[in-house]
């Protein structure tokens, strides 16, 4: 059984305290994948609070860039975003696919045999999976899978993961889009294929505050509609994003059902029920309490 740890506590010093309670220490050249945000947006999670993790494990901000029209989908908007966010001001920040992509194989797809992901990806020996679990327009939810998935993805692999694996053009897959499961499927095979090109040196942390029913790639997202509940870290990406969503369920906030009714009406579960039948973690887990 997979352990997820949580802390209600959402601070600097919490996010050292669990990351260092997975005991799982990364190596090497160490990229630190979070979403820096559509300007517009002020959910993602600020500078501010990462900095001293990723200061400690002398990481690297990655990202890519979107597969959508706004302020991240070409490189120097992208890089102002950056800089206007604070970014810059705590760390190196890389954004992968500015040097073009590379496809890695996914072994055990249905929709997809490979993975478009940035060509930086070359550069760093582990990854700290840092997300910002929120709800999402197309997924229901956002945490550690999506991040994996969408996030390390270049452009192209972007489009490529939303079509199900039918369209590499950005300009084309919006107007081209599969049947939801397709999709959310989609999102689990490109996690399998990140998992093995990185050989498992992935540690994943969802921290869930700013709970809005709308992704950090909204401009103008919703504003949150539950209370921040803490933060939850794993070395098993589908425990903890289980785990965070069980949260949501088991809250008593009274913004928990309009949360729930965005992931279910987008099926979000399907995505961590088809990462476990690709053996990427489990649904059963036991959660220890840091507090």
């Amino acid at each position: 059984m997979s352990k997820v740890y949580f802390t209600k506590e959402i601070t600097p010093e919490s996010l050292i305290k669990i990351y260092n309670a997975l005991e799982k220490k990364l190596e090497g050249k160490i990229a630190v994948k979070i979403s820096t945000g559509e300007p517009g947006g002020n959910n993602y999670l600020k500078p501010e609070l990462i900095k001293d993790l990723v200061s400690n494990l002398n990481g690297t901000i990655v990202e890519c860039c979107t597969a959508y029209g706004g302020k991240r989908m070409n490189l120097e908007d992208h890089l102002q975003t950056v800089k206007e966010h604070g970014f810059t001001d705590i760390a190196t920040v890389d954004i992968m696919d500015s040097t073009g992509d590379f496809p890695i194989p996914v072994k055990n797809g249905q929709h997809l045999k490979e993975n478009f992901v940035g060509k930086n990806l070359e550069n760093y020996d582990s990854i700290l999976m840092l997300s910002h679990f929120k709800g999402h327009a197309m997924g229901g939810y956002g945490g550690a899978l999506k991040n994996m998935s969408i996030g390390v993805a270049s452009t192209k692999g972007k489009a490529w993961i939303h079509s199900a694996g039918t369209i590499t053009d950005p300009k084309k897959v919006w107007d081209n889009l599969p049947p939801q499961d397709s999709f959310l499927e989609s999102m689990a095979e490109a996690c399998e294929s990140v998992i093995d090109y990185m050989k498992g040196n992935i540690v994943y942390i969802n921290v869930l505050n700013n709970l809005s029913i709308d992704c950090d790639c909204d401009f103008n997202p919703e504003a949150p509609c539950m209370k921040d509940i803490g933060i939850m870290a794993s070395i098993d990406p589908v425990a903890l994003d289980k785990a965070s969503l069980d949260m949501i369920y088991q809250s008593n906030d009274p913004g928990r059902d309009h949360f729930i009714e965005r992931v279910e009406s987008r099926n979000g579960i399907h995505t961590i029920l088809t990462a476990e039948k690709l053996n990427l973690g489990s649904t059963n887990y036991e959660l220890v309490n840091l507090d």
